[in-house]
């Protein structure tokens, strides 16, 4: 299937590294950091890798449209996610002019595939970074960028270990569902209904390892006190027993 080769299509690796520490505001960070930049096609995407001094594994972060590697949320479930021990790297899946033009004529945010092509470039940067070679990798998706995580998923199977949807929109991944062997973990909010609605459908035709979590109350961006928290934990779990194969707590 000619979206299966996504990565194929030009998508090459660079990398500007800075191996001082680049604490997040008022976060102490006990490992290091380093600045990624990441060619996709022709265009260069920039991001940010943070590792722990013992990881157990990374997680790629996809965002939704209208968000970028600054979304106070997603920076908020990868600090914890660092807590427990993992890497992540956060970064852009649009350029700084593409978010300015989407903004404008939203022609950008379902265009899952252009997405997945970036992420999986992201990937392969992933596996050639000495800072985390040997660690298994994960997806962490959120909203359309959870569509992304599973086509770019099927689009790398044997290479993403574990996928995790937070208020995602994982429908959209379309055909490419039924071919995703990583454990996928889909977490929606209780009042968020309609995506709930399509997250059930999504679950559905997933065909591997899979769980479907609601947690009650929340809304769709999990604003409410302590949902965030959760979606970290549950994330945490997932991501632990799949890429460094631990009992979850």
């Amino acid at each position: 299937m000619p979206h299966l080769r996504a990565w194929q299509r030009g998508y090459v690796i660079a990398v500007k590294r800075d191996r001082s520490v680049l604490p997040e505001s008022g976060e102490p960070e006990p490992g290091r950091a380093l600045t990624a930049r990441i060619v996709a096609g022709d265009v260069e995407l920039e991001g940010i890798l943070r590792r722990p001094r013992e990881a157990r594994g990374v997680v790629l972060f996809a965002h939704g449209s209208g968000s970028s590697r600054h979304s106070p949320r997603n920076r908020g479930v990868a600090r914890l996610l660092r807590d427990a021990g993992l890497a992540t790297l956060l970064f852009d899946l649009l350029t700084a002019e593409e978010e300015e033009a989407e903004a404008a004529t939203a022609h950008l945010r379902f265009d899952i595939e252009l997405l997945a092509g970036r992420l999986c470039a992201a990937t392969r940067w992933a596996e050639n970074e000495p800072a985390i070679n040997g660690l298994r990798l994960g997806y962490f998706g959120s909203s359309t960028g959870a569509a992304a995580a599973l086509v770019a998923a099927a689009q790398m199977s044997g290479h993403v270990h574990a996928v995790v949807s937070r208020g995602g929109r994982p429908d959209l991944a379309a055909q490419a569902l039924v071919l995703v062997t990583a454990p996928t973990l889909l977490i929606v909010g209780g009042a968020d209904h309609e995506v709930i609605a399509l997250n059930q459908q999504a679950y559905e035709r997933l065909t591997a390892r899979k769980r479907l979590e609601i947690i009650p109350g929340a809304t769709h961006l999990f604003e409410e006190p302590g949902a965030l928290e959760r979606v970290a934990q549950l994330s945490a779990d997932w991501f632990l027993r799949h890429l460094a194969g631990a009992p979850p707590s």
